[in-house]
């Protein structure tokens, strides 16, 4: 640099400062581009630039500089900042960013130059390089696309063309334009299933008051239906999609219509409407599921509508119907692990206990529900791999100077936290497992215990289990729980689920704090316990975060049977719904947690289970068993008042 331009910037940081003013620091002037770069104030950026040249955030100022001037940027200095900051996140936003304005004004050369350098396109990009191929006629992009018809069932703009020329190109005739829509009243993606209903012939595409009718009011216009409409294709298939609406709410109510008007059905819109009314009983745990599964015949299943028989099937203990439909999935679904163990278990029913043994061995180990589970079916004990030799002082040094690590570093500092988890994750992707233990290292010196936990979870061959679970707070938190007499293990994997040990987390739904209480049930628990002058603003103090917490497991667990599944269930769930989702016989802990019908929950009880299988692990230095922690779930009675009152 030349000395007048040192001058310069000295000279133009002094007259950013007001007169009087304290000086203003390098990251007080980067926060002040970031907000100008958000208000899309080029001058005051343009002003701070030159000060923040230096700083360790500088590329951001330069990328928000191109990023609003993009549109008739010149293609040179945004090339040149790519190639200065190849391999870092910064310039993967820049390329996304530059090639969306290709995109959009159709610069297609230019674009399929920088697509492939691009780490991790998403899907509007992905639609965008198709639409490239497209444009110049490549004969294999319809075939490329085609996959996306029945997968893609909430698009990005970008997409549309490509689903249209699908259409154009007569890839997708009208069974599968209904196909398509059947699938998105499956998802409940309604607005994008009307959409799709532009894409019928004009004799079966209805008008827009009659197909709002079928998702809105779909009782009163089956019932008006005539008498034979056979003969009517867009009768038949609105029928079937109103029959399937009327399934959410009502199953029973759904079969008594399908039964009345099954004379005019064809056998396959009978059969896709019967795995509808099976999938939405299995999901509420009606003794009809399958039932009505069995009425659907050979109908081929969606994903979810499989996945859901299993789950029917698994709460009657039909083991041949849990192995003929796992058998019967697409080989990418049934190799998940979850139907890997439950095809192995019923394998083990029926006695093929050579082939149980043999998937349960694809699985076991893995460090999650199912993989402990299998484990325990071959009675191999959970215990922690060895740990990894610490990192040397050179490594800390060389992973510390790490562009992506130093730059997530500093966002942290700045408490900028969405900004420091994209640049920490961008920087792990291409890590050694030697790399990843000694960024895990980093984040816990540096208190940032989720991006620690992120690092060795990925670890592949060489793990330190103290750091992928780690135990922070271990005084307060270890207080907490033995005041309320509670297993330590389940309360770190609860909060391990919860929080990741992030004091001032907050959901989007405003629970807050490391075990994420929100302000209600707080405020209700501070109550119960008699906590004076309890205050919300008070809630992610740590010892009060703790002490609520704690004290709504053991309440919550005092009102189930003290068993940590449903209570477990019931701190993400409800207690209410925890209960409702007891059976009429005795379950199993694994089969019950399985079969929970909201998908957040399922996930996290099996989480916050197989997080207490190792925090137990290491706190007790004893091999375990998930089984053992599950055990057995009693059924539903007649009068379960107990802890009605929990919020």
């Amino acid at each position: 640099m030349k000395f007048r331009d040192s001058v310069f910037i000295v000279l133009v940081s002094y007259l950013l400062v007001p007169f009087g003013a304290a000086a203003v620091t390098a990251d007080e002037q980067f926060l002040a581009a970031r907000d100008a770069a958000r208000a899309g104030d080029k001058a005051k950026l343009e002003r701070l630039a030159p000060t923040l040249q230096d700083y360790e955030l500088a590329a951001y100022v330069d990328y928000w500089q191109l990023l609003l001037d993009l549109k008739d940027a010149d293609p040179a200095n945004v090339g040149a900042f790519l190639e200065r900051q190849q391999g870092t996140y910064v310039a993967e936003k820049l390329r996304i960013d530059w090639l969306r304005q290709l995109a959009k004004q159709q610069q297609w050369a230019a674009f399929d130059v920088d697509y492939p350098r691009l780490a991790q396109p998403d899907q509007s990009l992905s639609c965008y390089a198709l639409q490239s191929r497209l444009a110049r006629a490549d004969p294999r992009a319809l075939d490329d696309a085609l996959p996306l018809w029945l997968t893609l069932l909430e698009p990005p703009e970008p997409c549309y063309p490509v689903l249209e020329a699908l259409i154009v190109g007569k890839r997708v005739l009208a069974d599968a334009v209904w196909a398509r829509i059947r699938r998105q009243f499956e998802a409940n993606k309604i607005a994008a299933a009307l959409y799709t209903m532009n894409y019928l012939p004009p004799s079966q595409t209805p008008d827009k008051k009659l197909a709002q009718t079928i998702t809105d009011k779909p009782m009163p216009w089956l019932i008006r239906l005539p008498g034979d409409f056979s003969g009517n294709r867009l009768q038949r298939e609105l029928a079937v999609l109103a029959i399937q609406r009327i399934a959410r709410n009502d199953p029973r109510m759904a079969a008594e219509q399908l039964q009345r008007i099954s004379a005019s059905l064809l056998a396959a819109e009978k059969g896709w409407a019967w795995t509808q009314i099976g999938r939405q009983a299995a999901q509420q745990h009606l003794p009809e599921a399958m039932a009505w599964y069995q009425q659907a015949g050979d109908a081929p299943l969606s994903d979810d509508a499989a996945e859901w028989k299993v789950r029917a099937a698994l709460r009657t203990q039909d083991w041949g119907a849990v192995r003929s439909t796992i058998e019967k999935m697409p080989p990418e679904l049934a190799a998940q692990s979850a139907w890997v163990y439950w095809l192995g278990r019923a394998y083990r029913a029926g006695g093929r206990l050579g082939d149980a043994d043999a998937l349960f061995a694809t699985i076991a180990g893995q460090p999650d529900f199912y993989g402990n589970l299998a484990s325990d079916e071959l009675g191999r004990a959970i215990t922690t791999p060895p740990k990894a030799a610490p990192p040397s002082q050179e490594q800390l040094a060389q992973v510390q100077a790490n562009p992506g690590v130093r730059r997530a570093l500093a966002f942290f500092r700045l408490s900028l936290r969405s900004e420091g988890v994209r640049e920490w994750n961008f920087a792990l992707r291409t890590m050694s497992d030697r790399d990843l233990l000694t960024a895990s290292e980093i984040a816990v010196r540096a208190d940032i215990f989720d991006r620690a936990i992120a690092a060795a979870d990925r670890t592949r061959s060489e793990h330190d289990y103290s750091l992928r679970y780690l135990a922070p707070f271990a005084d307060q938190v270890r207080s907490a729980a033995r005041q309320q007499a509670l297993d330590d293990a389940w309360v770190y994997g609860l909060m391990r689920q919860e929080s990741r040990f992030v004091a001032g987390a907050r959901s989007p739904v405003g629970a807050s704090g490391l075990m994420q209480l929100m302000p209600a049930t707080a405020k209700w628990v501070a109550g119960k316990i008699g906590l004076k002058d309890y205050q919300q603003s008070r809630v992610n103090d740590t010892e009060v975060n703790l002490l609520l917490g704690t004290s709504y497991m053991r309440l919550v667990l005092e009102s189930l049977d003290n068993h940590p599944v449903l209570a477990s269930a019931a701190y993400n769930a409800g207690p209410g719904r925890a209960r409702k989702w007891r059976a009429d016989a005795p379950l199993e802990g694994a089969i019950y947690t399985e079969t929970i019908p909201f998908s957040e929950t399922r996930d996290y009880v099996k989480k916050v289970m197989s997080n207490s299988v190792y925090y137990s692990a290491l706190f007790d230095g004893r091999a375990q068993t998930l089984k053992s922690r599950l055990g057995v779930i009693a059924p539903r009675t007649g009068g379960e008042a107990k802890g009605e009152d929990l919020p």
